[in-house]
């Protein structure tokens, strides 16, 4: 394995924080207990200062699918309610870190508090530039498509290149992510950024995402500074 110092480290960090049911029934919990073991604010400062140290740029965590709406409504209530208290928690360290943050997915459809949180964090940070962070909330990759085409449908637009489709997409103005990683042993990305990760190196753990920590992060990145990356070439 490479040092640190000479290691390649993705720019963007995409990560599918899944297993947080799971590691509830394994303990005999509730499973609502596993969403909000992984949102303690200590773990997920860990991984930001994790991010900071390996000098990544950026970092997506995808809190909420387009799919989860499917779940029972006391699930999908409690995932929001918990998003508006990590969102909270970290508002201080953002700041005092510099931490520009966004949120990604439909914001038509969040409950009004949780969404004019949101933007009122994304003003707040609009100018800080040490770390991008981005929660993908009420996310799916095919919807973005289908909203981006409704777009370029409404601007009566016949023919657009790939970098012009890029502009119509929620992830306008990040750079495509170059490791996904995802949790608890799951070997899809369900839709996670398709049109994005085409060159996307993967990264699937066995942990389930509570037990996912610091060391779990590194030892991923410095997997992703092994491989050959060729884009189609040689």
């Amino acid at each position: 394995m490479k040092s640190k110092e000479n290691a390649q480290i993705p720019k963007h960090v995409a990560i599918i924080p899944d297993g947080n049911r799971r590691w509830a029934r394994s303990k005999n919990l509730i499973e609502l207990k596993g969403h909000e073991k992984s949102a303690e604010k200590s773990n997920v400062i860990s991984l930001i200062e994790e991010a900071f140290a390996l000098k990544i740029d950026y970092v997506s965590i995808w809190g909420f699918s387009t799919e989860n709406w499917k779940r029972k409504k006391i699930e999908v209530s409690f995932l929001f309610n918990l998003m508006m208290k990590v969102i909270r928690d970290l508002r201080e360290y953002i700041a005092e870190k510099e931490i520009r943050f966004r949120h990604i997915g439909r914001k038509d459809r969040l409950p009004k508090k949780l969404a004019l949180e949101l933007e009122l964090l994304e003003k707040e940070t609009k100018n800080n530039n040490k770390l991008n962070l981005q929660i993908f909330l009420d996310y799916g990759g095919r919807d973005e498509i289908v909203r981006s085409v409704n777009k370029i449908l409404n601007e009566r637009r016949k023919k657009i290149t790939e970098d012009e489709f890029s502009l119509y997409l929620d992830t306008y103005g990040l750079p495509d992510p170059d490791f996904i990683i995802r949790t608890s042993g799951e070997l899809r990305l369900s839709g996670l950024m398709p049109f994005q990760s085409v060159y996307s190196e993967l990264y699937f753990s066995e942990k389930n995402f509570p037990d996912f920590k610091a060391e779990d992060f590194r030892k991923a990145v410095f997997e992703f500074s092994e491989r050959k990356r060729r884009f189609g070439g040689n």
